[in-house]
């Protein structure tokens, strides 16, 4: 078994430690330039995309080759295969043929749906992706009086020019274009003779090989998007400067004024006839530990594990590990980051369960694995099934599965084991400030606005606030075509995230506690992870008024895994939350005398 875990381990070290850039080659005059074909869809849908000969296209004479790929590249749906296209470096072609494809009624017809929807390509040419559009809609003009307008005339693009940026012996640059005037109307034929062109310009430039890749990361650094996101950061400082200014000036002083109060009592008689009120009155409840225990620790022990999983992705992405298109490294990062810290979650929660009087500390490592793990599988599966249902190149392939199911099997659950059964060992005690009582205080009659949800509400309304404007262009990298580079400023944006949790959870328990509901356990994981409410809220206002994504496979997709993302939210901001109301809690009530 241990031979075994070492060698799951170093299959996610490898995974981990591939190449995240292009391979550096160099080219003779002459000499062959590879491009591939990765795949196809609709523009509006960038989940749904399919492989690229799903599409009548021409076929390389010598048969179809496929790319081998690495975890992320399959991950992120690309599949390599391919194309009948030669590109010779420095030598230029004009109107190359490429092939005549005889269309019959049923390859026009995916044609025609291919234009209608808007689809695009993606290519690569030594590394570096193009993209282009398959054909065009044009809508002719009506008759005088006629309502409904002209009618739609689908043309179909014959011919695609390369434009090869070259720096010395080195390709720098690609683009691509489609000559408008090299088309074939396909609207209404039944069969058709379609002669396929190309033609291939290259020029020297001075661009180092070392920046390349930057034309892709340039829409991030444009000026008015780097105002937009220094103004969520100022924001966002604003946001934490007020919460902080609210907590130093309400919550210290009340506090100061209650401690100064309990250090000047001497004696024991003088603590008796003190009247107790607010938060000291519940200092014989607050530190019993909540119910379903289990489940409490499993959740804190989670959310630290994706806690420390972002800050490990965040250090490499502020090394510049990761840029754009780079062969899904950071997919790759989160799988195998997730593996390797799940002994972080068993212990965690095994400690924690056996400081608060935990016993069964194999359900609780089972409860941990699961946790998260156990929604995601049943969300992977039924997403898979609707990808395969689509023949999209979503849908991961069964070696795949069986590779993310072996580090599963060999790395997190062994991890996660290992990790409970340190944490059982734990010689660490909970050491209260107060005696905990032997039956609970009952807690008085709260308004409506006092109680779980209306609370998860107001604690999650201000983080969210921090971090919305930051959001759209996480969407619109994710759900879009867009990039987003800075990592800096997300990083950031996380810090302050965290901050606001953290603040805005410590003072939400304070005003429980001073209504005597010394039910605060649960609710500051509830309150903590309750931005993730808001996040989720976002994605259906993204859905219907910021993208043009349509159809039950993107539905499906986007929903589906925003569902689990900001379920992961929940869990790490949830034990934000509620480590900073635990430091909150022990703070204030060891400063008092409490028996």
């Amino acid at each position: 078994m241990a031979r075994q875990a070492l060698l799951a381990l170093a299959l996610c070290l490898a995974l981990l430690s591939g190449p995240v850039q292009a391979k550096d080659r160099k080219y003779k005059q002459g000499q062959e330039v590879p491009i591939w074909a990765n795949k196809v869809g609709p523009f509006a849908n960038p989940t749904e995309t399919y492989q690229y000969f799903n599409l009548p296209f021409c076929h390389p004479k010598e048969g179809k080759e496929y790319k081998p790929e690495g975890l992320g590249e399959v991950l992120e749906g690309d599949r390599l295969v391919s194309t009948p296209y030669k590109l010779k470096f420095k030598e230029n072609k004009e109107n190359a043929p490429l092939c005549t494809q005889h269309l019959d009624s049923e390859d026009l017809d995916q044609f025609r749906d291919a234009v209608a929807e808007d689809y695009y390509f993606q290519m690569l040419i030594d590394g570096l992706p193009i993209w282009g559009f398959i054909g065009k809609v044009e809508r002719l003009p009506g008759k005088a009086g006629d309502k409904e307008g002209g009618s739609e005339k689908l043309s179909l693009f014959t011919h695609i020019h390369f434009d090869i940026l070259y720096n010395k012996d080195r390709v720098v640059q690609v683009d691509i274009s489609t000559d408008p005037s090299k088309t074939v109307d396909i609207t209404s034929a039944d069969k058709e003779a379609v002669d396929f062109t190309y033609s291939v310009a290259w020029k020297e430039t001075d661009i180092p090989y070392a920046r390349r890749m930057d034309k892709y990361a340039k829409y991030s650094f444009l000026p008015q998007h780097l105002e937009i996101h220094w103004f969520s950061i100022v924001n966002s400082c604003v946001t934490v400067l007020l919460l902080t200014g609210f907590l130093a000036t309400i919550l210290m002083r009340v506090l100061k004024n209650d401690f100064i109060k309990y250090s000047n009592m001497r004696d024991d008689e003088a603590l008796e006839d003190a009247e107790e009120t607010g938060w000291k009155l519940v200092h014989g409840d607050v530190f019993r530990f909540p119910p379903h225990l289990n489940l409490f620790c499993a959740v804190v022990g989670t959310g630290t594990q994706i806690l420390v999983m972002a800050l490990m992705i965040f250090g490499l992405s502020l090394l510049g590990t990761y840029y754009p298109y780079n062969g899904g490294a950071m997919l790759t990062s989160v799988v195998v980051f997730y593996a390797l810290t799940a002994g972080i979650a068993g212990y965690v929660s095994a400690a924690l369960y056996k400081i608060m009087g935990g016993t069964n500390w194999v359900r609780n490592v089972l409860t941990t694995t699961m946790l998260f793990c156990g929604p995601l599988l049943a969300m992977f599966s039924y997403l898979n099934s609707v990808a395969w249902a689509y023949g999209t190149t979503a849908a991961l392939p069964f070696g795949t599965i069986v590779i993310i199911v072996v580090i599963w099997a060999l790395v997190t659950f062994p991890l996660t084991v290992v990790g409970g059964i340190m944490g059982k060992n734990t010689k660490a005690e909970f050491n209260a400030p107060c005696r905990t009582t032997k039956y609970p205080r009952e807690i008085p009659p709260l308004p409506w606005y006092r109680q779980t949800l209306p609370q998860m509400l107001m604690a999650g309304f201000l983080p969210f606030s921090a971090i919305y404007i930051e959001l759209y262009y996480i969407f619109a990298s994710v759900w879009g075509h867009k990039v987003y580079t800075i990592y800096s400023i997300l990083f950031i944006v996380f810090l302050i995230l965290c901050v606001v949790t953290a603040f805005i959870t410590i003072a939400l328990t304070y005003f429980q506690l001073a209504v005597e509901d010394h039910r605060w356990w649960w609710r500051s994981v509830m309150c903590g992870g309750s931005t993730a409410l808001f996040i989720y809220a976002y994605c259906f206002y993204y859905w219907y008024a910021r993208s043009d994504m349509n159809g039950l496979m993107q539905a499906s997709f986007y929903f589906g895994y925003m569902l689990m993302v900001c379920y992961g939210f929940f869990l790490m901001l949830g034990s934000v939350g509620f480590r900073a109301s635990l430091s909150f809690v022990r703070h204030i009530y060891k400063a008092i005398k409490c028996e």
